[in-house]
């Protein structure tokens, strides 16, 4: 501990991310990147954005890009918020509609940051517990709230809410803002994003990173009614002006661009998802629906830390939460058709020892 930190930095508890390890022939299936490479186009529109124009500051709007989304989701550009990545778009939520007299809330398994923020912006939350199932209950979040902010499909149990259910939070709380972060939300088959012109209390958070292959350009939005966007641009402009830069403006619009390379490799994703939820069942696991490009599972013998330090001597590396309801369980995030069949061999393997 140093004795120049502020008294606030000494009692933070920083969020802890997915392990990136540097070794050779690793299956990685920890931190639920897309295992296939970002469209051609987009690595094409990096490559000429990376030109004698980047000794210039990019565009601190960003209009070309707000324009490209907001005409991708049938919305106008003063409802399209741009960040360097979800994680700093979610942070600026936090600091610019989330602090209230009444606490924030959000499930007691979700997104590990939020309790994060929480105590870096000094905002007063409680979390709600999921059912037994793990699943949201709508019923249990009709109480006096600051906002409310859950992950759909939720992280790290891929389960998903119906826009209906959504629907019926935005009404009880019509006083209150209700943030949706669907960072996983391309591998399912609704996202809240149409229910924004009805709402003025919806802000909808998305990112490039899982379905666009883009997790190394850091790029992150957030839709909303154009007040709530003006509130995060208010924060934003106080702290980082030139969010996104010229590579990262360049790759984002070809990858809205490309719809069909989105499409192929969504669709990839998916289909080796659901067969691998049936090769876990074979091997004896429980696994919960999943609308997210990873699966959350616990085998009915083997201990979850058993078989995440039993993985890593076969070179795989999955992700296990040392944390309450879930040290039962292990994230394995979706990889290559050939990545997961690597997967099932080592745990038939370690299974039948």
């Amino acid at each position: 501990m140093s004795r120049y930190w502020t008294e606030s930095v000494h009692s933070l508890v920083p969020y802890v991310p997915g392990e990136q390890p540097q070794m050779d022939d690793m299956v990685k299936l920890n931190t639920n990147e897309n295992p296939y490479e970002p469209s051609p186009k987009v690595l094409a529109a990096i490559h000429a954005a990376a030109n004698e124009g980047l000794r210039k500051y990019p565009d601190p709007k960003g209009q070309l890009l707000k324009q490209t989304v907001a005409s991708f989701h049938g919305l106008q550009p003063g409802q399209v918020f741009l960040g360097n990545s979800s994680d700093e778009v979610l942070a600026h939520t936090f600091r610019a509609l989330l602090k209230h007299d009444r606490p924030l809330l959000f499930p007691d398994i979700t997104y590990s940051f939020y309790p994060v923020w929480c105590r870096l912006f000094d905002i007063d939350y409680r979390t709600v517990p999921l059912r037994g199932d793990f699943s949201i209950a709508i019923a249990d979040f009709k109480q006096d709230n600051g906002g409310i902010i859950f992950a759909n499909p939720n992280a790290p149990t891929g389960m998903a809410l119906r826009t209906a259910d959504i629907e019926e939070l935005l009404q009880l709380h019509a006083n209150s803002v209700l943030v949706v972060d669907e960072a996983y939300a391309d591998f399912s088959d609704q996202s809240a994003i149409k229910l924004i012109d009805k709402y003025p209390n919806l802000l909808v958070v998305q990112t490039l990173s899982k379905s666009h292959s883009l997790a190394g350009l850091r790029v992150g939005f957030a839709f909303g009614d154009t007040d709530l966007i003006a509130g995060l641009e208010r924060v934003k402009n106080s702290f980082h002006p030139y969010a996104l830069d010229n590579l990262a403006l360049a790759g984002a619009i070809a990858a809205y661009e490309d719809i069909e390379y989105y499409a192929e490799t969504r669709n990839r994703v998916i289909t080796t998802r659901e067969a691998s939820i049936k090769n876990l069942q074979d091997l004896n696991f429980d696994v919960l629906p999943s609308a997210a490009n990873f699966l959350l599972c616990k085998h009915k013998d083997v201990p979850a830390v058993e078989l995440f330090a039993a993985l890593r001597t076969y070179n795989i590396i999955v992700r296990h939460f040392d944390a309450p309801r879930i040290n039962d369980y292990i994230r394995i995030s979706i990889g290559t058709d050939q990545q997961m069949q690597r997967l099932f061999d080592a745990l038939t393997e370690i299974i039948a020892r």
